[in-house]
């Protein structure tokens, strides 16, 4: 689970509830005709947008903020380099049994297009490939938060001129202006917080997951071209080294430098 999600949403909720019950009442913030306007309006204009298909899929990916796929270029990094010793010592062909021990997909695909011998363009444009329709359909996702983001204070305004409408029907009867205007600024309430507090962390935390598995996916692919050009596990590394952010890099060394003092001892 995605601890920061989880703290955020829960830490929204209670900051929200507490600022509206130290002043008033917490029923009074709560309107179902504006919950209508604002959030049915929003997703039913999202849904002309977007193909039924991609709606229901790109609103699913809403649960990615609270889970966590475990992706560490550094130990990728390993495994491409212990590939690389493996082809170093007994061929490529070799990695043909390395590649039943490979969880990733992508990576035993790039292994397995190396053992059979394709051009190394032509494993380049494969990967290559692959990783843009991947990049497309998380950018998919992260554009329909975005669109819900757009769409909900413009929403949560068309609420609050409905409200206001209705407001002026009744001037003479002072005793529903003010109810009326309550609920018009609901609206826009909930308009901005399901823009501010919902789809743009949404769409923001999409956007750090999609470069995460993109920038492994890189990594995966120089390391696989380097491994079938022949170049030096220990070259290899270093250059998959230009990957990873320095403190990660550092702590790499620090861990190799330790494993290195220990084989001697």
């Amino acid at each position: 689970m995605d601890i920061a999600s989880i703290i955020g949403f829960i830490a929204g909720i209670a900051f929200i509830v507490s600022s509206i019950t130290a002043n008033g009442e917490l029923g009074t913030f709560i309107d179902m005709s504006s919950v209508y306007i604002t959030i049915g309006g929003t997703f039913s204009a999202t849904l002309i947008s977007y193909p039924i298909q991609a709606f229901i899929g790109s609103f699913k990916s809403a649960k990615h903020i609270f889970s966590v796929k475990e992706l560490h270029p550094e130990i990728i990094i390993q495994k491409i380099i212990t590939l690389a010793n493996t082809a170093r010592k007994e061929g490529l062909l070799a990695l043909e049994e390395a590649a039943k021990d490979i969880d990733d997909d992508f990576l035993k695909k790039g292994v397995l297009l190396i053992v059979d011998g394709t051009d190394p363009e032509l494993v380049r444009n494969i990967l290559e490939t692959e990783l843009s329709f991947l990049d497309e359909r998380h950018k998919e996702a992260q554009t329909f938060w975005e669109t819900v983001a757009s769409l909900g204070p413009a929403w949560g305004m068309i609420g609050t001129l409905i409200g206001l409408i209705n407001m002026l029907k009744k001037l003479d009867d002072p005793s529903a202006i003010g109810p009326s205007m309550s609920v018009a600024l609901i609206t826009t309430m909930y308009g901005s917080m399901l823009a501010n507090f919902i789809a743009t962390p949404i769409a923001n935390k999409l956007k750090i997951r999609s470069n995460e598995e993109v920038l492994v996916k890189d990594v995966m692919i120089e390391g696989l071209l380097s491994i079938q050009a022949g170049e030096n596990p220990r070259i290899i590394e270093e250059k998959l080294k230009a990957f990873l952010a320095p403190a990660l890099r550092k702590a790499q060394g620090n861990e190799k430098d330790g494993a290195a003092e220990t084989a001697e001892a």
